[in-house]
C-alpha cells in the first residue's frame, strides 16, 4: 500500500472518531504528496525516497517551529506542533539512535580513509547516502565532527 493510499485510510478513520489532531497532521502530508505530484518531471507518480524526503523536511519544520514556540512560551501552538509530530513520525522509518550512527560514521571513515576535518565532506557526502532517512543530517554532521577533531 503507498503513502498516499495509508494517509487517505487513517485520514477516514480519523474524520470518523473526529480526531482533529490526527487529521490536521494527515492533511499535511496529503498535501505535501500533492505537491510532490504535481512538480515539473514527477509525471503524477512519487517515489519512496521522495515521499521519504518531504516527511523528513515536514518533521524538522515541525521541530523547528516547536523550538520557537516553546521559547515564546505558546506552549498551545507547541502542542499542535508535538501532535503533528506524532503523526508524522508514523509514517517514517525507524530511526538510528546515536550509537548506530556512531557505529555507521566509524566503518564510513575507516572505508574513505578520512583522518582529519579536512576529510569531513568526503565523509559526509556517504553518510548521508548510507543514512538518508534513517537519521538526521545535523545529528550527523556532529558526530563526524566530533570524530575527526584532534
Amino acid at each position: 500500500m503507498s503513502l498516499e493510499q495509508k494517509i487517505m485510510t487513517e485520514m477516514k478513520d480519523a474524520m470518523k472518531s473526529k480526531n482533529d489532531a490526527v487529521l490536521r497532521g494527515l492533511r499535511a502530508i496529503k498535501a505535501e504528496i500533492i505537491k510532490a505530484k504535481t512538480e515539473p518531471g514527477a509525471g503524477g507518480e512519487i517515489d519512496e525516497a521522495t515521499e521519504q524526503k518531504f516527511l523528513q523536511k515536514m518533521m524538522k519544520q515541525r521541530k523547528d517551529s516547536l523550538d520557537i514556540f516553546t521559547r515564546q512560551g505558546r506552549n498551545d501552538l507547541a502542542q499542535k506542533e508535538k501532535e503533528e509530530m506524532e503523526v508524522i513520525e508514523k509514517f517514517m522509518p525507524k530511526q538510528l539512535t546515536e550509537e548506530e550512527i556512531k557505529t555507521a560514521v566509524i566503518n564510513i571513515i575507516s572505508q574513505t580513509g578520512a583522518s582529519t576535518a579536512a576529510d569531513m565532506g568526503k565523509v559526509m557526502g556517504v553518510a548521508s547516502k548510507q543514512l538518508s532517512g534513517k537519521a538526521d543530517g545535523k545529528t550527523i554532521s556532529g558526530i563526524v565532527k566530533e570524530l575527526l577533531s584532534p
